[in-house]
């Protein structure tokens, strides 16, 4: 199976390596070529310059980029994905979190020129990419997200169907606006506990073990008692989640404190770090 990749960033490159691992044929396009190329060298993969140059030869299209605009960038640019001859059965695969009213607007260019397209986000963040521990929710057609499962079983541990295309992306701002209120309960509960002389070192061993600890909150004690916040995935793209999710309608009360905390923590400046670093704005 033949696929040409898009997009290589933190998830990116991790993914395209187990899917090379896996025994699949990989072409890939990045806006910066360089990081293209590196790959090229660890894993043998093909380069090429244009999303245009990608479509030729492949199976599958896969993208995974950082928001809308480089989405709708990849397929619509003059030298996008849609601008050249389209091979026959093509099935068009997008792994990024952005809005289902792109993600409709996409699936139906894709539709007039014969392309399959599914909406297919990822939940977990770096490590559970390099692991092939994501978990895979995808809209579209039935048909077209059983013609992908060999891809999404070499990705992830679990691959759900949602519904038609939207509803993977509906689905995954849902789980991201639950993930945005757990790191701004977690963080408010340490300041609590620290401005009456509880530590975060004594704190989170207790949380960690009760009823309300999880494994994300063992993950992010680290970072939280040592202050230190490298972006497993950053504060700047849980924020673009979020106004995502409120374009399509959230507006109840924990929801819009959240999207209100995060604009105030981008303006102090921590947006390039780890979503865990709302706790250094609070």
């Amino acid at each position: 199976m033949r696929i040409g990749w898009a997009g290589l960033g933190n998830m990116g490159i991790p993914m395209v390596k187990n899917l090379v691992r896996a025994g699949f044929d990989v072409t890939v396009y990045n806006r910066t070529v360089g990081k293209a190329n590196t790959l090229k060298v660890e894993t043998g993969v093909r380069v090429v310059t244009t999303p245009r140059e990608l479509i030729k030869n492949v199976d599958f299209i896969i993208t995974m980029v950082a928001d809308d605009n480089a989405l709708k960038a990849i397929y619509q640019s003059p030298d996008g994905l849609l601008s050249g001859n389209i091979p026959a059965n093509l099935l068009a695969i997008d792994m990024s979190t952005v809005s289902p009213d792109t993600t409709k607007q996409i699936a139906a260019l894709c539709r007039e020129k014969g392309i399959g397209y599914l909406d297919a986000p990822v939940s977990g963040s770096v490590k559970p990419a390099e692991n092939a521990q994501l978990i895979i929710m995808a809209g579209g057609h039935e048909q077209d997200f059983e013609k992908a499962k060999p891809i999404f079983d070499c990705l992830g541990k679990v691959a759900h169907f949602m519904g038609e295309n939207g509803s993977g992306n509906y689905t995954k701002l849902a789980v991201n606006t639950f993930l945005g209120i757990t790191v701004q309960a977690l963080a408010e509960t340490v300041i609590f506990a620290r401005k009456n002389g509880i530590t975060a070192e004594a704190l989170l061993p207790i949380i960690n073990s009760s009823a309300v600890g999880s494994g994300f909150t063992k993950i992010k004690s680290p970072g939280i008692i040592s202050n230190s916040f490298p972006a497993a995935f950053s504060l700047n793209l849980l924020n673009k989640d979020i106004l995502l999710a409120k374009e399509q309608g959230l507006s109840t009360p924990l929801g819009n404190a959240l999207a209100e905390s995060l604009q105030v923590a981008l303006r102090k400046g921590v947006g390039d770090e780890d979503m865990m670093a709302i706790i250094k704005s609070l």
